[in-house]
């Protein structure tokens, strides 16, 4: 958040010498901006979490090299004090204003949980696989960010979760069993996301939204998937670009819903263009992606830096996707690239032509 209160700084002190708010309102903003979006993480704080992660993973490997020494009860009190230990100690280091450390032990914690179950299952010979390992330890990673409220195992939660799926998904070697009660767990730990204020996890949930239409696809060779991914993306960036309040209010993504939004229309597409690649319809699906790439642009280019590096990418992408299947008939590739470029050429005169016209009003406005 460096930047943006770097950006905010200047933006206030250009209002202020522009006359249109006061030193006293400026300050306050300033004031409640740090307040809300805090200093950022300081460099020592990231040596902390790396240190506390180096010692604990020697100690986990140290406990494993000699596992069989120790007697099977000595072995499950080891996995309950380490669990015990880092959840106690990382709360009570938290406490005292050390949260970088405190959220180390957290997340040793969780690593501690499942290695736990893991050797548990193995020592008592408990049936099970691996997919089910996964989904208990994010279960228990799940609870504990509830109980701590704790932004990291949020994401070690959700991340276990896409472990899960793919891992479910992919077990036969292709996506044969996707398992639907994903989305169930989706929602949950979207919700938990909300609780512990972890906008990074609802970032995550979003992409492994993806990747489940993505193995849905795979699995039923349908385009059902992609095509619901395309139009519930195409509607999500269109609330995220004309009703921004209620986006924010709704996902709470910090204005990111558009940038998904496109990623999510852009994946979608791909899918049915990869369907359509020797077919005649395959034209009309390349000319929605550019439709939609520049309509991006056209709409949240100019308020968002991130987005307008997707859709060039994006752009880059489907150009060489379209001469790579229409490179047989180069005419035909030729005469589309020429009129795509006319086409954006225009829509880059009448758009510079507004620009100027919206900047010159804005000026006559202006004291």
């Amino acid at each position: 958040m460096a930047g943006y209160l770097s950006t905010l700084k200047n933006d206030v002190a250009r209002w202020q010498a522009a006359g249109l708010i006061d030193a006293r309102t400026g300050d306050a903003m300033l004031r409640d901006a740090e307040a809300h979006h805090g200093r950022g993480v300081s460099f020592g704080s990231v040596l902390s979490v790396l240190a506390a992660a180096l010692v604990g993973a020697a100690l986990l490997l140290f406990v494993a090299a000699n596992w069989e020494a120790f007697p099977r009860v000595a072995r499950v009190a080891l996995i309950f004090i380490g669990i015990l230990v880092g959840y106690v100690g990382g709360a009570g280091l938290k406490a005292r204003g050390h949260a970088g450390l405190g959220e180390a032990l957290w997340l040793l914690a969780a690593v501690a949980f499942g290695a736990g179950t893991a050797l548990v299952a193995q020592m008592y010979q408990l049936s099970g696989d691996e997919a089910q390992a996964i989904l208990v330890w994010c279960a228990g990673t799940a609870l504990a960010a509830i109980a701590l409220r704790s932004h990291p195992l949020t994401v070690g939660a959700v991340l276990l979760a896409g472990a899960w799926l793919l891992m479910t998904a992919t077990a036969s070697g292709r996506g044969d069993h996707v398992p639907l009660s994903w989305l169930a767990l989706a929602v949950v730990l979207w919700a938990v996301s909300l609780w512990t204020a972890s906008a990074a996890s609802r970032h995550l949930l979003l992409l492994s939204a993806m990747l489940f239409a993505g193995l849905l696809y795979v699995d039923h060779e349908s385009l059902r998937a992609p095509a619901i991914l395309a139009a519930v993306s195409a509607a999500a960036f269109a609330l995220g670009v004309w009703r921004p309040e209620a986006a924010d209010r709704l996902v709470r993504l910090d204005g990111g819903l558009p940038v998904h939004g496109l990623l999510g229309f852009i994946a979608g597409m791909s899918a049915i263009q990869f369907e359509y690649y020797d077919e005649p319809e395959f034209i009309y699906v390349a000319i929605v992606v550019f439709a939609g790439v520049v309509a991006a642009l056209v709409l949240a280019g100019r308020s968002s830096r991130m987005l307008r590096w997707l859709a060039y990418a994006a752009f880059v992408y489907e150009l060489g996707f379209v001469y790579v299947a229409l490179i047989g008939t180069m005419l035909d590739t030729a005469s589309f690239f020429l009129a795509a470029g006319l086409v954006l050429a225009l829509i880059a005169v009448v758009i510079t032509r507004i620009e100027r016209r919206m900047a010159a009003a804005a000026a006559e406005v202006r004291p």
